[in-house]
Formats: structure tokens, C-alpha cells, sequence
């Protein structure tokens, strides 16, 4: 009767074991699949000038990005603004210079009223399954059926290759922008990232900001140029940080 009893308990204890390991399990993939990717930089807005580049049709609601796979969903805001909208990466695999974080439609410039010269905008990538996904998704395909048969007023890009265009009367702010390169815990880890820098590149406007006392972010700017930005930018792009940011007036 005892050895009943007693391996019914040991039974009970396994099968509670095997179910907080699997529940374990599951809650890492689920927070492996929530982990965002978020960006803010530059994009560089189709043309039919750019050479070597894939078309975009300029009436769609596409974007290029290197990293995330296609078919993702991400939401795109203006940070002048708080204008944003739904998007879709159409490929992975088209080759545009890394100082941009996505090529984007004509559509998106003008929905998101983008400073055409200054065209400076955040990535965010959604999860299929969020609710923010959800609420949109009628508004994204409403959206898609306006850019399908709306007319293209015919923005003209200017972009670093000094092709005469023109522009959009807009109000300029003072141009400054910084290259973040990426957050640390401790001081001394940043430290570190300040003397790679000065070892392997002749950047030498750096500095440490100290956000808290666990947090500390390794800047080198700013710059009031958008040429100045672009060359720093591709300077420390060879030491491989994972997600380059600019970040504007810091």
C-alpha cells in the first residue's frame, strides 16, 4: 500500500517537473519571438535614377532592408511629426550603401510628409500576432487599394549623388545628428569601444554619455552635415556593431 502511494507521489513530481521545463522552454521562444528590431536613421527614398537598385513601384507601401526578412511587417513613423504607418518588406537582398537602414517608396515619403533632403525615420518591427498588427491591419489594406490607384504628386529625391532635382518647400531645422553606436551597462565597457575607435579609425569626436548609473552610450558626433555623418558613418561601420543608430539633437 505504501509503495502505491509512494509512487504516485514520485509520478506526480516528475510530471509537475516535465511541465515547468516545457512551460520554461516556452517562455524563452516566446520572448526570442517578441524581441523587436528597432532603428532610427536615414532612408533613401526610390528613384528611378539609382543605379543597380531593384524598382519599387512608387505607388506601394514597400520597403529594401538588409536584415529583416522579407514579407516582415514594421511599422514606419516620422519622428518630426508622430505621422507612422504600415509597411512590408518586399527583399532582404538588394545592395544599398549601410548608411541607410531601409530604401523606401515614394508613397511612404509623402504619406509620412519625410523632409525630402533629410529624410530621417524609425523601423519598427512588428510581430504578426500583435494587437498593434491587428488594429492596423484593415488601415494597412485600405491603404495599399489608395496607393494602387492615388497619382504620385512626383517627388524628386536629392540624395549624395548631387542629381539636380527639386524640392519641396519645407521649414528646415538646424541640422544635427549623431552616430550612436550602442549602450553599455558599465562605464569601462564603453571605455573600451572609445579606445577601438581610436586604435583602428581616425574618428575623434567621441564621447561617453551617462544615461544612469547602468547605463552608458557611446556617441561620436554631432554633425551638421549630412556628407560629414555619411563618411564617419562608413569609417565605423568595418568594427561591426550590431544596430547603428542616428539619433537627432543629443
Amino acid at each position: 500500500m505504501n509503495y502505491k502511494f509512494f509512487t504516485i507521489i514520485l509520478l506526480s513530481l516528475f510530471l509537475i517537473s516535465c511541465d515547468q521545463s516545457l512551460q520554461s522552454i516556452s517562455e524563452k521562444k516566446i520572448i526570442k519571438i517578441e524581441k523587436k528590431y528597432k532603428n532610427l536613421g536615414f532612408a533613401l527614398i526610390y528613384d528611378d535614377n539609382l543605379d543597380k537598385i531593384k524598382k519599387i513601384d512608387a505607388r506601394s507601401l514597400d520597403i529594401y532592408h538588409k536584415s529583416l526578412k522579407r514579407k516582415s511587417i514594421v511599422k514606419i513613423t516620422n519622428p518630426k511629426n508622430n505621422k507612422s504607418l504600415i509597411a512590408n518588406v518586399k527583399s532582404n537582398k538588394v545592395k544599398f550603401s549601410d548608411f541607410y537602414n531601409s530604401i523606401i517608396s515614394q508613397r511612404i515619403a509623402e504619406t509620412l510628409d519625410l523632409d525630402i533632403e533629410e529624410p530621417y525615420l524609425e523601423i519598427l518591427l512588428v510581430s504578426k500576432n500583435s494587437t498593434f498588427v491587428a488594429k492596423k491591419s484593415k488601415t494597412f489594406d485600405e491603404e495599399k487599394k489608395v496607393a494602387e490607384k492615388a497619382p504620385v504628386d512626383g517627388i524628386k529625391i536629392s540624395n549624395l549623388n548631387n542629381e539636380k532635382v527639386k524640392k519641396k518647400n519645407i521649414k528646415k531645422d538646424t541640422f544635427s545628428y549623431s552616430i550612436k553606436l550602442a549602450d553599455f551597462y558599465y562605464k569601462g565597457s564603453a571605455q573600451m569601444v572609445i579606445d577601438r575607435i581610436v586604435l583602428e579609425t581616425s574618428i575623434r569626436n567621441y564621447k561617453i554619455i551617462e544615461l544612469s548609473k547602468t547605463k552608458y552610450r557611446v556617441l561620436i558626433g554631432p554633425f551638421n552635415d549630412i556628407k560629414l555623418l555619411k563618411e564617419s558613418f562608413e569609417k565605423i561601420k568595418p568594427l561591426n556593431f550590431e544596430n547603428i543608430e542616428i539619433l537627432k539633437n543629443v
